[in-house]
């Protein structure tokens, strides 16, 4: 693009369009949170339980997109960015355990408005260095003023664990400007791993808590039947007090 040939009108009509592109991003987290709000306090009313720990949102800064669109060699369109690049609005919810992670996944992508476009799953097949997660990249529709536009977020869903992991790593890949040692790296494969295994005793700890209070409610139930007079009984009640 040459942009000495832009005259000042282009220019500012450029801004304003790439305001209104980074807030359509905006838009989309606000109409995600809200039903991730909504998915929340639902289960927790039918379930008396939450799986969502919590939830953290972003939306890509101007300088982020500009360093993709250079690292994809896209050119400086809208569109195209749009299309091309799908993560510039990013949701993470942390969930207590691994079977919630699809369950809430599942409670997402079925809500008429949200279209799967894509899904990685990193908790079936980590990557290389151990990180686990689960990946979507989903579509939703945002009504503007003036038009609707179809805006691709990423949701990424993983455990406590799993989070506490990969922001760690983020940091010392950071800290090290990614050239860390091997030795560091198996550590930290290793690390992954631990994560996994605390995971997955955690999971089988919930299962048994579980087991132990529907079998707890199983038993108030027999014993309020149990406590149940019959029938003919009561119409023996019934009879004397009216000899009575």
């Amino acid at each position: 693009m040459d942009y000495q040939s832009i005259e000042l009108e282009d220019i500012k009509h450029w801004k304003k369009e790439l305001l209104r592109f980074i807030m359509a991003y905006d838009f989309a987290i606000k109409e995600l949170t809200t039903k991730i709000n909504i998915l929340e306090d639902e289960f927790q009313h039918i379930h008396d339980y939450n799986p969502i720990e919590h939830v953290k949102s972003r939306v890509k800064s101007p300088e982020s997109i500009l360093f993709k669109i250079k690292k994809k060699g896209l050119p400086m369109d809208l569109p195209t960015i749009r299309e091309n690049i799908r993560d510039i609005a990013g949701i993470r919810i942390n969930c207590s355990f691994v079977s919630d992670i699809y369950q809430v996944a599942d409670m997402l992508v079925q809500q008429k408005d949200i279209t799967l476009i894509e899904q990685k799953d990193y908790i079936q097949h980590p990557k290389y260095n151990g990180y686990k997660s689960l990946h979507l990249i989903i579509k939703i529709p945002i009504f503007m003023s003036d038009r609707v536009e179809d805006v691709y977020t990423e949701i990424q869903i993983r455990t406590i664990a799993m989070d506490f992991w990969a922001s760690l790593e983020h940091k010392i890949y950071y800290k090290y400007n990614k050239a860390i040692p091997q030795a560091l790296k198996d550590d930290l494969r290793d690390a992954a791993l631990s994560a996994w295994e605390l995971d997955q005793r955690m999971e089988r700890i919930n299962a048994e808590v579980n087991q132990i209070k529907e079998e707890e409610h199983i038993r108030h139930k027999q014993a309020e039947e149990e406590l149940v007079f019959p029938p003919e009984f009561l119409k023996l009640l019934t009879e004397e007090k009216q000899d009575d």
